[in-house]
C-alpha cells in the first residue's frame, strides 16, 4: 500500500486516538480506492500504475495525488454503485473515509487543492437503533443462568454486563481484571478515541460477577493463572468480539427471541430503558461514552411512542 496510506492510518491510531478497529475499517476503504487507482477501465490490473488514477504513477514509493481530480473520485463512487452494487450507506462510508484522507494530504501540503470538496454522496438517513423489550432481556439472561455450566456462567455475566452497562462489544472484550472495583461497584472502560470513562453495576450484575469472579473464571483459566482478561474462554484466553456475536445468537436461539440480536442490540435496550424510566439525555450521552449528544438523540426517537402513552394515561385531560 502507499506510504501515504500508510502515514495516514497511523495518525488516527498515535494523534487522534482511534481504535484498532477503525483504523482497520480505514485501511480497507482506503486499499480498495487504491486497487482502483491502479485498474485500468476494463478492470484487469496493471503493473505501470496506468489505471484509472490517470497513470498517475508513484515517487519514491509515494502516489501523486495531487493529480486525483474530481472525475477520477467521481468514477470511483460509480464503480462502488453500478459495479459492485453497494448500498447507499456503505458507500458513503467509503466515500467518507476518502474525503478524511484528503482533508489530511491537504492539512500537512501534500497536495494543494482537495478534489473532494466538490464530491458528493450518498444521502443516508439515520437507522434507528433496535432494541429488546424489557421481557425479551429478562428471557435471555435467565435462558443463560439456567445453563448451569462454567462457560454458561460466564457468558449470562457478559449479557449481564452489556446490558447493566451499554459497554460496546470491543471494550467488554478489552477489559482486564484490574478495571474493576468490586468494593465500590464500577468498571473502568477505555472508550473510542481512548477516553476512559466509569460505569456503574446494578446489584445483581455485581453479585453475578463476584460469583464468576470466585467460580466460572478459576475453572476456564486452568493453568493461565496469569491471564489479565475478565472475560476468558475453556482455554483460559481472553474472549474475542467475534466469540461474544456467537454468546448472543445462541441464546437468542434457546430463548425463542427470533429478534437478529448483537451485542449492540443490548446496548440499545440499555439507553432505551434508561430514557424510558426517567433519565435525562446528558446522563445517557455520559454512560454511553458519546463525545456529542446528538448521537445519543436518535433514542429520543425510539421513546416517543413511549412517551406519548404516558403523556394520555397521565394528563388529566388527555
Amino acid at each position: 500500500m502507499d506510504r501515504t496510506i500508510s502515514s495516514f492510518l497511523q495518525h488516527l491510531l498515535v494523534e487522534k486516538g482511534f481504535s484498532r478497529n477503525t483504523s482497520d475499517a480505514y485501511r480497507n476503504d482506503l486499499g480498495q480506492f487504491w486497487d482502483f487507482l491502479q485498474t485500468p477501465s476494463d478492470g484487469h490490473s496493471t503493473e505501470n500504475g496506468n489505471g484509472n488514477g490517470n497513470g498517475n504513477g508513484s515517487t519514491n514509493g509515494n502516489y501523486m495525488w495531487a493529480k486525483v481530480d474530481i472525475n477520477v473520485l467521481n468514477k470511483y463512487v460509480e464503480d462502488l454503485r453500478v459495479r459492485k452494487g453497494y448500498r447507499d450507506t456503505t458507500t458513503a462510508r467509503k466515500v467518507a473515509s476518502i474525503k478524511s484522507f484528503f482533508g489530511f494530504l491537504s492539512e500537512n501540503s501534500i497536495i494543494t487543492e482537495d478534489p473532494t470538496e466538490s464530491l458528493g454522496s450518498p444521502r443516508v438517513g439515520r437507522t434507528l437503533p433496535k432494541f429488546l423489550s424489557e421481557e425479551d432481556v429478562t428471557l435471555l439472561l435467565d435462558c443463560a443462568y439456567k445453563s448451569g455450566s462454567n462457560e454458561g456462567q460466564r457468558d449470562a455475566v457478559i449479557m449481564e454486563l452489556l446490558y447493566a452497562t451499554g459497554l460496546r462489544v470491543g471494550e467488554l472484550v478489552s477489559l482486564n481484571m484490574q478495571d474493576v472495583d468490586l468494593s465500590e461497584s464500577y468498571i473502568r472502560c477505555m472508550g473510542k478515541g481512548s477516553k476512559e470513562r466509569i460505569v456503574h453495576l446494578y446489584p445483581k450484575a455485581l453479585e453475578e460477577l463476584k460469583r464468576y469472579f470466585k467460580e466460572a473464571r478459576i475453572v476456564l483459566l486452568g493453568h493461565r493463572r496469569a491471564e489479565p482478561a475478565l472475560f476468558v474462554n475453556h482455554r483460559g484466553e481472553r474472549l474475542t468480539r467475534q466469540w461474544v456475536w456467537t454468546i448472543l445468537k445462541t441464546y437468542a436461539q434457546k430463548a425463542g427471541i427470533n429478534q437478529n440480536i448483537t451485542p449492540h442490540t443490548l446496548r440499545h435496550s440499555f439507553a432505551t430503558h434508561l430514557l424510558q424510566n426517567g433519565a435525562s439525555l446528558r446522563h445517557v450521552q455520559e454512560l454511553l461514552g458519546h463525545s456529542s449528544i446528538s448521537t445519543t438523540q436518535v433514542y429520543t426517537h425510539l421513546t416517543s411512542g413511549y412517551v406519548q402513552k404516558e403523556y394520555a394515561k397521565s394528563h388529566p385531560r388527555a
